[in-house]
């Protein structure tokens, strides 16, 4: 276990955990206790009432935070003639076909992001249980297979978040750094809880979020009241 700075003891100390704290006030208490070593990420988890076993129950899909995350984002693009052109003009920062799949099946993955054209998903299909698992597997629902790989590349680059529940129904994301300003980490935190609860699936039954909380890269989780957001 990592050890803790000063600062990150004294968060933890400070947060009562059986409380519940406005966004305003858990993003205070994370900027007052930030790590001046590094700059952390606040990272957000949301419980969900759903069993994501059941095609019905699954929760997926992407979302640009108004502010970004702060993250340095390496994208990947499968395509060819053209369209390979535009994703290097686009800021790409790696464009191949087979000599990208073969990259790839070494080892060698060096991208946060990774886009096909359509007519690539033969090539990238077979990678499957490579990208599938590190959830970098292009999919048309989340925009990553598309013709427009010039917007895809933009978005990923912008802040475009990827989520998806765990086996447990849990949704983990990073919103932002905790060097950003309080009124952008708040605004981002709204957002993507609403995003969230916009994404409730047919087949979720009472209760769909059932508990947000919030927490810097190394601090404990403050559990936070969001029914005042969705």
């Amino acid at each position: 276990m990592a050890k803790l700075s000063k600062k990150q003891r004294m968060l933890r100390d400070a947060v009562q955990r059986d409380q519940l704290y406005t966004l305003e006030d858990a993003v205070r208490l994370i900027k007052e206790h930030k790590s001046s070593k590094f700059d952390e990420t606040l990272e957000i988890s949301l419980n969900l009432g759903i069993d994501p076993r059941h095609a019905d129950q699954q929760v997926r899909g992407s979302v640009v935070l108004p502010h970004g995350t702060g993250k340095s984002v390496r994208v990947a693009v499968f395509a060819r003639n053209e369209k390979a052109d535009e994703a290097k003009e686009a800021g790409a920062d790696i464009v191949g076909a087979e000599d990208l799949m073969e990259t790839i099946m070494k080892g060698d993955i060096h991208f946060d992001r990774c886009i096909a054209t359509p007519d690539m998903m033969a090539v990238v299909g077979r990678l499957g249980k490579i990208l599938g698992p590190k959830n970098l597997m292009p999919n048309p629902k989340l925009g990553t297979v598309t013709t427009n790989v010039a917007e895809a590349i933009k978005a990923a680059k912008s802040g475009d978040i990827q989520y998806r529940a765990e086996k447990n129904g849990i949704v983990h994301a990073g919103v932002g750094r905790s060097s950003f300003d309080e009124k952008a980490l708040i605004e981002n935190l709204k957002f993507f809880i609403k995003a969230i609860s916009q994404s409730r699936p047919s087949g979720a039954k009472g209760t769909f979020i059932k508990k947000v909380s919030i927490s810097s890269t190394q601090g404990p989780g403050i559990k936070i009241d969001y029914q005042d957001v969705v």
